[in-house]
C-alpha cells in the first residue's frame, strides 16, 4: 500500500481508550486516562503508516439530521461520564500542538465526515485508511479504502468484511437495515440476527428482493419483515453514511501542521503525561534537547501539589522476536541449556483445553533473551514423524529443569500451567514469577489481567487472540488441530509477551519496594499453594445434597402457595411482569423505581424496601433466595464433582478483587450464606474422607480488630486487649449504659454501627436497619464518633490520603488506586471516598489470610504432610484431616493463623471439628 490517507474516528478512539486504559490523573486531579490511550494509539498508527495525510474527526455536540428522520435516534445512550468530558478539551488542544487536523463539524457526525472524505480521495485515486472500531462504516470499504481495527491489528479488505459480516461491503446498508443497531437505538426486525441477515441476502441479494421473496410466506421470519417492510426506507436513511457533506477541508488539504515543540512539551507535562511524551520522543515528534519527564532530575511542577500517584504507565518499545520452529531433539537440548544457563525458563504450554484437570500438553514454548522465541509442537494432529519433538523425549529432556528448585520459571498464570504438568507427572518447582501476579500487584484497581489486555496497555502490542485462529463457538478448532504455521507464530507471541511484561513489572516493582516484598512474600509464594488446594478438592455427599435440595424444594413450594394466598390468586413468582401486575396494579403499592423501559421495578432494592411494609414483597424476596441457592449449589454442586477423583476442585483466584481478597468459581464458595439455615443445609454436604475429619478455623471480628489497630483508638484498643465482646463495649459507649447492663437489642444495635461505619454506612441506612427514625440512628453515629475519636480520625485521614496520593495502602502496603476520588459527580467521589476507608481494612483482612495460608502449609510441610489445605473462604480455612492428627494440628493451626502477624491488638482464631463442614464451622 502506498501512503495513504488516514481518517481517524477519534470518537471511536475516545471511548475505548477510557475504558480500556487504568484511570490516571493530572497533577490537578483531572482524568487523562482517555487522552493517554487515544495519543498513544494515533502517533503509532501514524508512526506505522506514514501517511500522506491525516485527520481526526470527532463528533460535535448537538442534533443532526437523523435525529429529524427519527426522534428516537440514540435516545436511549447514557450521558457521558463526567470523567471522559473533562478529557475532551485538552485533547482537542494537544491533537492541535501535535499538528494534526483536527474535524469537528456541528450538525455533521463524524462518521458522516469520514465517508465524504473518504469518497473524495479515492475518487481522486487516493488510497483511504479508516481508523475505527464502528462497524457501521465497513460500507465505505472497497479497494481503495480499508479499514483498520487498532484493537485487533487487522486490516479490513472487501474480502475481509464479507467474512466479518457473511455479505460484501456494498451490502452492509442492507444488512444493517435488517439487524438494527443497538448502539444508536435503531430497530431491526423481530427475529432477524446477524446470521439470519447474512443468509436472506445472500439468498436473494438485496433488501428488495427479500421482501418480495417474503409475500406469500407465512413463516414468522417472512411475516416479521413484510411488517418492518415499511419502515426500510427510513432505516436505509439512517445507517448509509453521507458521503456530500459540506467540508471546510477537502481531503488534499489534511497535511500536518508543523509542531509547536515547547508548547506541546508544556501541556504533556502539565498533564503528566509522561509516557506519551517518551512515545512522541522515540518517533521523532519531540526532540530531546528538552528534560524529559522521564529524568528525575527535571522539574515539571513548581507548585507544591502533592501528584497522584497513577499505576505503572506503558512502555513503547516493544517488539516481537523471531520465532523458531523446533522439531528435532538436539535443537530442543541446545534451547533448555541455553535457557538453564540463562538462570531462567520462562514457558508457555499450549494445550489441549481449559480444564487444567483432564488437559494436556500439545506444544511448549520457549524465550530466551539470546535465542528469541522457540516453539515445540508436541502432540499437534496430522504431523508425521519429523514434524514435532516426540512428547515423551521432549517432556524427559525439559522435566529436570522445570522440577530444578534452582531455577527460576517465568509464565503467565503459572499456577494452570503448574496443573497441566501435574497431569504429566511434573512438579514445577523453584521461584515461579507470573506476569499475571505482578500485574495485580502493580495495580489491583485493573478489571483484567490477562495477557492481551496487558500487552496493548502496556507494550502497545495487539496480540493475536486464540479465537483469530481456532474461531469462535461450537466451531472452535482444539489447539491440537490448528496448522503449525499459525499455531508456532502464536505460542512464540505469548512467551515472549510474557518475558516482556515481566521485565516491566520487575523494574516497577524495584522501584517500589513496598510492593516488590509484597509480591515476593505473598502473592508469589501463595501461587503453589492455591494449586495444591485446588488439586485437592474437597469431598461432596450427594446424598445429603439430594435430601437437602428436596427439604429446599419443599420449603420454596410453601413461600409460593403462601404468595399465591397473600395475592389472592396464582401467578408466576419469576415474572416481573406478573409480579409488578400484581404487587401495583391489584394490591395498589407505591412504585419506587421504574425500568428503564418505563415500567413498574420489581428489584431487589425495590422489594427490600417493600417488604419492611408488606409481607407479599418479603415472602418474595425468601423465595428469590432459596431458589437461587438451590439452583446454584444444592442441584448443581454434583455437576461439579470430577469423576476421576470423586471430588469437587473449585477454582480460587489470585487476580481478580481489587482488595486482594481470593474468588472463586466453578462452584463459587465465597457466596454459600455463612450464618443461616440454608447455607447451613449446603455447607452439610461437604464432607471428609473416611478416616479423617474437617477442621475449620477464621479469625474473629478481624476487621473490627483491623480497624482498632488502624485507628490506634484507645476505647477500642482496650476493648479488644482486655477481651471485652467489642459489640457490647460499643454499646455501653453508645448507650452510655455499664457493661453489664447491655441489652441483647442494645448490642444488636451497636454491631449495626460497628460493621456499618466500616462500610461506610449513613445514618439513613443505619435507621433503616436498625428500623428506627433517622434522627435516632444520626445520634448513634455521633455519639459512636464522640466516643472513639480515633476512629472518627482515620476515617477522615483515610480520605485526605486517597486524595493526595490516588490511592489507600493495608497495613502490608498493598495498595488500591481511586481514581474517582477527585470525580465531579458527588455520589462517585463518595464511593470513592467510603472505599478509601474500608478498603485498607478489608485488604488487611485479606493479606492476613494468605499469610496464614503459607505459615499453615510450611508447618503442615514440615509435620503433616497427610493434613491438606481444601478451602479458604472470607476469614476462614478448612482443613482435613487423620483423625489421629486432628488434635496436634488443631493446636498449630490456631498457632499459625493467631501469629501470622502482630497488631497492636491480639489476633483470636476459633477452629471448631466435624465430620462435615457444618459441624466443624
Amino acid at each position: 500500500m502506498s501512503a495513504p490517507l488516514l481518517l481517524i474516528d477519534a470518537n471511536s478512539f475516545f471511548y475505548r481508550a477510557f475504558h480500556a486504559v487504568p484511570m490516571l490523573t493530572a497533577p490537578d486531579g483531572t482524568p487523562v486516562n482517555a487522552i493517554h490511550g487515544v495519543l498513544s494509539m494515533v502517533a503509532t498508527l501514524i508512526h506505522d503508516y506514514q501517511p500522506s495525510g491525516v485527520a481526526m474527526i470527532f463528533d460535535a455536540k448537538g442534533k443532526n439530521f437523523r435525529h429529524e428522520l427519527f426522534p428516537d435516534y440514540k435516545a436511549h445512550r447514557s450521558p457521558m461520564p463526567d470523567e471522559l468530558r473533562a478529557q475532551i478539551e485538552p485533547l482537542h488542544k494537544l491533537v492541535t500542538l501535535m499538528g494534526l487536523p483536527l474535524l469537528v463539524i456541528p450538525g455533521i457526525e463524524a462518521d458522516d465526515v469520514i465517508a465524504t472524505l473518504a469518497t473524495q480521495a479515492s475518487a481522486n485515486g487516493q488510497e483511504v485508511v479508516i481508523a475505527t472500531g464502528d462497524k457501521d462504516l465497513c460500507q465505505l470499504v472497497n479497494e481503495q479504502v480499508r479499514i483498520i481495527d487498532t484493537m485487533k491489528n487487522k486490516l479490513l479488505t472487501p474480502a475481509a468484511v464479507t467474512d466479518k459480516f457473511g455479505v460484501p461491503p456494498e451490502s452492509v446498508v442492507d444488512w444493517l437495515t435488517l439487524v438494527g443497531d443497538k448502539s444508536d437505538n435503531i430497530p431491526g426486525v423481530d427475529g432477524v440476527g446477524e446470521k439470519t441477515a447474512a443468509k436472506l441476502l445472500r439468498a436473494h441479494g438485496t433488501l428488495t428482493g427479500i421482501v418480495e421473496a417474503m409475500k406469500g410466506q407465512r413463516t414468522r421470519t417472512a411475516q416479521n419483515i413484510l411488517a418492518a417492510a415499511e419502515q426500510f426506507p427510513l432505516i436505509q436513511q439512517l445507517v448509509i453514511t453521507k458521503r456530500d457533506c459540506d467540508l471546510p477541508l477537502q481531503w488534499n488539504q489534511l497535511s500536518l501542521a508543523s509542531i509547536d515543540q515547547e508548547a506541546l512539551r508544556s501541556e504533556l507535562q502539565r498533564l503528566n503525561l509522561k509516557r506519551v511524551q517518551a512515545l512522541l520522543m522515540q518517533f521523532g515528534w519531540l526532540s530531546a534537547s528538552q528534560p524529559s519527564l522521564l529524568d528525575d532530575s527535571a522539574t515539571t511542577h513548581e507548585s507544591t501539589t502533592v501528584t497522584p500517584a497513577t499505576p505503572s504507565a506503558p512502555i513503547s518499545n516493544f517488539s516481537l522476536p523471531s520465532c523458531q520452529l523446533i522439531t528435532d531433539i538436539n535443537t530442543w537440548q541446545h534451547w533448555l541449556i541455553t535457557v538453564q544457563q540463562e538462570a531462567c525458563l520462562c514457558f508457555d504450554l499450549e494445550t489441549t483445553g481449559l480444564n487444567a484437570f483432564d488437559s494436556r500438553i500439545v506444544g511448549i514454548a520457549l524465550f530466551s533473551p539470546s535465542l528469541g522465541s522457540g516453539y515445540a509442537p508436541l502432540a499437534h494432529q496430522g504431523l508425521v514423524e519429523n514434524e514435532q519433538l516426540p512428547m515423551e523425549a521432549a517432556l524427559t529432556a525439559i522435566k529436570p529443569l522445570l522440577e530444578d528448585a534452582q531455577l527460576t520459571k517465568l509464565g503467565h498464570n503459572l499456577k494452570y500451567d503448574r496443573h497441566i504438568l501435574l497431569n504429566h507427572g511434573i512438579s514445577l518447582a523453584g521461584i515461579c514469577d507470573d506476569s499475571m501476579l505482578e500485574s495485580y500487584i502493580v495495580n489491583a484497581t485493573a478489571s483484567r489481567h490477562n495477557m492481551d489486555d496487558l500487552a496493548q496497555y502496556y507494550l502497545g502490542h495487539t496480540t493475536t487472540t486464540f479465537e483469530d485462529i481456532a474461531g469462535k463457538g461450537k466451531a472452535q478448532l482444539n489447539f491440537a488441530d490448528i496448522a503449525l504455521d499459525v499455531a508456532a507464530p502464536y505460542a512464540c507471541e505469548d512467551v515472549a509477551v510474557t518475558h516482556a511484561l515481566h521485565q516491566h513489572f520487575q523494574q516497577t516493582l524495584a522501584e517500589t519496594p513496598e510492593l516488590k516484598q509484597l509480591y515476593e512474600t505473598i502473592e508469589r509464594p501463595l501461587m503453589p499453594i492455591i494449586g495444591a488446594m485446588e488439586r485437592t478438592g474437597v469431598k461432596i455427599d450427594t446424598t445429603a445434597l439430594m435430601e437437602q435440595s428436596a427439604a429446599m424444594g419443599d420449603d420454596i413450594s410453601h413461600l409460593e402457595l403462601r404468595a399465591h394466598n397473600l395475592a389472592g390468586q396464582v401467578f408466576n413468582l419469576g415474572s416481573s411482569s406478573q409480579l409488578a401486575s400484581i404487587l401495583f396494579d391489584k394490591m395498589g403499592l407505591p412504585v419506587l423505581k421504574k425500568t428503564p423501559g418505563g415500567k413498574p421495578s420489581t428489584n431487589e432494592e425495590v422489594l427490600e424496601q417493600l417488604a419492611e411494609t408488606y409481607e407479599l414483597p418479603a415472602v418474595i424476596l425468601e423465595y428469590r433466595s432459596l431458589s437461587k441457592l438451590k439452583s446454584t449449589y444444592l442441584d448443581a454442586l454434583p455437576n461439579h464433582i470430577q469423576a476421576q477423583t470423586g471430588r469437587i476442585h473449585s477454582s480460587f483466584h489470585q487476580a481478580i478483587t481489587a482488595t486482594g481478597r481470593l474468588s472463586s468459581s466453578d462452584p463459587n464458595l465465597q457466596n454459600i450464606p455463612v450464618r443461616n439455615e440454608a447455607g447451613r443445609r449446603i455447607r452439610k454436604a461437604f464432607i471428609a474422607e473416611a478416616g479423617h475429619q474437617l477442621l475449620a478455623a477464621d479469625y474473629s471480628q478481624i476487621e473490627l480488630r483491623l480497624m482498632a489497630h488502624l485507628s490506634q483508638d484507645e476505647t477500642l484498643l482496650n476493648a479488644f486487649a482486655n477481651n471485652i465482646d467489642v459489640h457490647t463495649a460499643t454499646a455501653a459507649e453508645v448507650f452510655d449504659t455499664p457493661l453489664a447492663d447491655v441489652t441483647k437489642e442494645q448490642r444488636r444495635a451497636a454491631k449495626a454501627v460497628n460493621f456499618g461505619l466500616i462500610y461506610g454506612m449513613s445514618a439513613f441506612g443505619l435507621a433503616k436497619q436498625l428500623g428506627v427514625e433517622r434522627k435516632i440512628a444520626q445520634h448513634y453515629i455521633d455519639t459512636y464518633f464522640a466516643r472513639y475519636p480515633g476512629v472518627a480520625q482515620y476515617m477522615a485521614e483515610a480520605k485526605e490520603t486517597a486524595k493526595a496520593k490516588g490511592y489507600v495502602e493495608t497495613i502490608f502496603h498493598r495498595r488500591l488506586y481511586l481514581p474517582d476520588i477527585h470525580a465531579k459527580n458527588a455520589a462517585v467521589r463518595a464511593y470513592a471516598e467510603r472505599t478509601a476507608i474500608n478498603a485498607p481494612l478489608q485488604g488487611s483482612a485479606a493479606d492476613l489470610i494468605k499469610l496464614a495460608m503459607i505459615r499453615v502449609n510450611d508447618w503442615l510441610q514440615n509435620n503433616c504432610p497427610q493434613a491438606k489445605l481444601i478451602m479458604q473462604v472470607h476469614d476462614e480455612l478448612v482443613l482435613e484431616v487423620p483423625e489421629a492428627d486432628c488434635e496436634r494440628v488443631a493446636v498449630a493451626l490456631k498457632d499459625c493463623m493467631e501469629q501470622a502477624a502482630q497488631l497492636s491488638v491480639p489476633l483470636v482464631v476459633e477452629v471448631g471439628q466435624g465430620t462435615n463442614w457444618d459441624e466443624a464451622k
